[in-house]
């Protein structure tokens, strides 16, 4: 997406900005069966986390560089301070804890060329995004190498320096390779569906994507893409791309052999199904057609030729260049070059063997900003468990922050929606950031910038609230009478609220059936309604 409100801009930066005067608002969710609470607040921008234990967690700070260490909602200190460059979408971004290791992490950052952390969108390595693994050795990480680097730098002539589209999710799958989110940062080659780079002439002479070299994914031009590595950095010889890679040979044909998914635009949510492994992701739109889909080994995304639908072609091309800024935020290939026809967009996209399009699960018609993604853990309650829950990257943005929540199909291949203006699987909003047809997916409001959802280890799910510098857990909100938290009143509780007689109740105790402050004869007597003969029975 774009920022209008600074050149420099990315959703992140804007997110920053807009934190100071949004602190104040307290997350809310719309379905009494949960519950929100603080686990953290006072953090630096946070991006991500990973657990270490049931209240013990890593979290990354984006314009620190830190990686601080939380243990039981209390920040314990820094086990990590890199030099990042944080302009714009840059920065410290995304963990990933190697599954095959007690002590691999490994980590997805923005160099900067200065030795200390800086905001200037020119003092970045050509190649400064990186991802490497560190060692945990309990009280601190240590660099062991470096996984990959990326392309970080956008200075492109006749028009002004920028720093967004980075991607920056790591995640380990149920394969145990190594997902790489890549944003497009900003380039115009093969991965962006222009095999001839950014030209209008396609078939055609073949122009460089820039000074730098591409149209065809060399290093600096490997962006835009879904990586799977393996744990040391390597191609995997199943990738779906690795025979062509590998008769392509050198640099070029090495990167394609790491591709997963390519015509990827950018985004800040990646997800693994728990329960069916396959992965989900997000890409934002830049006025159009924000995306949510399920990805595929070898799946040709779309971007820059398709968003959403292909048979809404003529409202993607409509909107960008009637509607904003007409540019896609890269001058050197125009929205009036994109295709008025969908068969002409299909014929266009760049065709690897093996490669395959297909229409996203849902559409936003125009853009409303999507971040982190998390799947529901079962503790959540049975309503709620395997729901695909989804923030916000922009604050305030919708709703302060939305949170929607997104049920699967039972086979798990689809998204499923009760309201029937989704059949056509396009929310068909007004304008960007509006909740037209979104209405039914809505559950929570006010939680900033959600740049990370993730299920805990306690069986809840933690929101990273960059914005808000906070994490926030959700819960399952604890019946009334269920002392034991088990999901029943029985005669377990009812012999516990008798045994607490007399007893001070804090606010939400299960106990205190009357709210009166106290738990009481009465409390039981309250409670003993609320079960079944033969779960009370003597």
């Amino acid at each position: 997406m774009r920022l209008q409100q600074t050149l420099t801009g990315g959703v992140l930066a804007a997110a920053a900005a807009f934190a100071p005067a949004l602190h104040a608002q307290t997350p809310e969710l719309l379905d009494a069966r949960l519950t929100v609470r603080t686990v953290v607040s006072g953090l630096a921008q946070p991006t991500s986390i990973a657990f270490l234990g049931g209240n013990d967690f890593l979290v990354l700070e984006k314009a620190t560089g830190r990686v601080q260490r939380v243990v039981n909602g209390v920040v314990q200190g820094t086990v990590l301070d890199l030099a990042v460059n944080s302009a714009s979408e840059r920065g410290l971004l995304g963990i990933a804890l190697d599954p095959q290791s007690s002590t691999g992490v490994y980590l997805y950052w923005t160099e900067s060329s200065t030795g200390a952390d800086s905001t200037a969108l020119d003092q970045v390595p050509l190649l400064g995004n990186r991802v490497d693994r560190y060692v945990w050795n309990g009280t601190s990480l240590t660099f062991d190498r470096n996984i990959i680097r990326l392309r970080a730098l956008q200075a492109d002539p006749n028009q002004p320096l920028r720093g967004n589209h980075n991607g920056g999710v790591l995640r380990f799958g149920p394969d145990g390779k190594l997902y790489v989110y890549v944003g497009d940062v900003g380039r115009r080659g093969w991965m962006q569906n222009l095999p001839c780079g950014p030209t209008a002439a396609c078939p055609g002479p073949t122009v460089p994507d820039d000074q730098f070299g591409g149209p065809a994914p060399d290093d600096a031009h490997l962006t835009g893409v879904i990586l799977r590595l393996n744990p040391d950095g390597s191609a995997p010889a199943d990738n779906p791309f690795f025979a062509v890679g590998g008769s392509l040979g050198g640099e070029v044909g090495a990167n394609l052999q790491k591709v997963f998914v390519y015509g990827v635009r950018n985004g800040f949510g990646m997800q693994f199904d728990p329960q069916s492994g396959r992965l989900w992701a997000q890409e934002n739109g830049d006025d159009s057609f924000t995306k949510l889909d399920r990805y595929e080994p070898g799946q040709n995304s779309g971007w820059i030729q398709i968003r959403g639908p292909v048979d809404r072609i003529a409202q993607y091309k409509d909107i960008e260049v009637n509607q904003f800024n007409l540019n896609l935020q890269q001058l050197r290939w125009p929205p009036t070059l994109i295709a008025d026809t969908p068969a002409e967009a299909v014929a266009r996209l760049f065709s690897l063997p093996g490669s395959q399009y297909k229409d996203p699960q849902l559409s936003w018609k125009y853009e409303v900003a999507p971040a982190g993604l998390g799947f529901a853990p079962a503790a959540l309650g049975p309503d709620f468990a395997g729901d695909l829950f989804m923030g916000s990257a922009l604050d305030p943005g919708l709703a302060g922050g939305f949170l929607f929540r997104i049920k699967l199909t039972p086979d798990r291949l689809n998204l499923s929606f009760s309201d029937p203006r989704l059949a056509d699987r396009v929310v068909d909003n007004v304008t960007k950031t509006e909740i037209t047809e979104s209405e039914s997916l809505l559950i929570g409001r006010n939680f900033g910038t959600a740049t990370a959802i993730e299920p805990s280890p306690r069986g809840t799910l933690y929101v990273v609230s960059l914005s808000k510098g906070s994490v926030f857990e959700i819960a399952a909100a604890r019946l009334v009478c269920d002392a034991d938290a088990n999901g029943r009143v029985d005669r377990n509780d009812i012999a516990g609220i008798l045994s607490a007689r007399g007893t001070a109740a804090a606010a939400d105790d299960p106990r205190d059936a009357d709210r009166d402050g106290t738990i009481t004869v009465l409390d039981a007597r309250a409670c003993t309604l609320q079960c079944t003969a033969a779960q009370c029975a003597p």
